[in-house]
């Protein structure tokens, strides 16, 4: 009934998987975070909010304080709403039970992890989980390039991320248009533009359909809708649209890297982030046909190696980097210059 409550039943049963409204009666759930980490360590917690500014906000915050995941509860008008919230709850309580139950193991045997183990398959997953493949490597490396463009795919654990890797552009002065397709409802990507935009100092915006893309921008795909560019002439604009959600997502990865491969051919980096599923896999194997290069982040820093993990086994991905590495090895592709 309140967060008070949740944590009294977290230290009596250690849980692997929370979920964890946004607004509760006596402790509210960003307060309650800490107090339930510490009773079930290694607990995955998703925040589940109605689709409001404020609850975008918070959600976002309690992101940050340490929650793995969101979900944003159905809206009251039918049930069409409901059924596709039954779905992403279901999905994301086995994925993310499973990863837990895999550290507790691991946790009480004391053995390493393997670097290279991407999350089993589930029957709400499908085949939208990458099939395990031993050892995936990167295939022919990063090359310095005259890259026009960086793409980045993100999911789960996707917020906390790109926070870490605008943080390291902003530094580092970007000097291409960065587009990036997140997750997340309309709202909550509203709130997500402005943190990063606080956290880098880059111009960040959602993108609006009809702009033309500047260098050193960095254009959010907004809630419910997909995002991509079209060349015209010496110019690329954005595109939005709200065509049929692609790997059950909306906006989704896919579209935007194959109409990047379209609009860049070989002058494109794309980026593939932490996040369940594979989305991003199709558009991914599109651009490094075309030429560009491929970046995907490791299982040792993802909250989900998911998508990135399809990447790697696909044989797509130039490099396999921690998160830490990405922002630099970005420059450097871009720069052309190491060190």
């Amino acid at each position: 009934m309140n967060g008070l409550e949740g944590v009294r039943k977290a230290q009596a049963v250690k849980p692997h998987v929370i979920i964890l409204d946004v607004e509760m009666p006596g402790m509210d759930g960003v307060t309650a975070i800490p107090a339930l980490l510490a009773a079930a360590p290694g607990a995955r917690i998703v925040m589940s909010s109605t689709l409001t500014s404020r609850n975008a906000e918070i959600t976002l915050k309690a992101l940050q304080a340490g929650a793995t995941d969101y979900l944003a509860k159905p809206q009251a008008s039918g049930l069409v709403g409901a059924s596709e919230f039954r779905r992403q709850l279901i999905e994301k309580v086995r994925t993310l039970g499973e990863i837990a139950q895999r550290g507790a193991a691991r946790s009480q045997s004391s053995a390493p992890p393997t670097v290279n183990e991407a999350p089993a398959p589930s029957p709400a997953a499908g085949d939208r989980e990458p099939q395990r493949r031993s050892a995936p490597s990167a295939v022919g490396g990063l090359t310095p390039a005259s890259a026009d463009v960086l793409a980045i795919g993100s999911s789960t654990g996707g917020p906390q991320a790109l926070r870490t890797l605008m943080e390291y552009l902003g530094r580092a002065r970007i000097g291409v248009p960065v587009l990036i397709t997140q997750h997340m409802p309309a709202m909550f990507t509203t709130i997500l533009a402005e943190q990063l935009a606080k956290a880098s100092g880059l111009d960040v915006r959602e993108g609006v359909d009809g702009d033309m893309l500047r260098s050193g921008c960095v254009y959010v795909a907004p809630g419910d809708h997909h995002m991509t560019v079209q060349r015209r002439q010496d110019r690329v604009l954005i595109r939005l649209s709200q065509e049929a959600p692609e790997n059950f997502c909306r906006p989704a990865v896919d579209p935007l890297f194959r109409s990047v491969a379209n609009a860049f051919r070989d002058r494109a980096l794309y980026v593939v982030l932490t996040g369940m599923g594979q989305d991003g896999l199709k558009g991914a194997r599109e651009g490094s046909a075309c030429g560009g290069q491929c970046i995907a982040q490791d299982e040792a820093t993802s909250v989900v190696w998911g998508m990135p993990g399809a990447i790697a086994n696909a044989g797509i991905a130039n490099a396999i980097r921690p998160l830490e590495d990405i922002g630099p090895a970005i420059m450097w592709v871009l720069s052309g210059a190491r060190g």
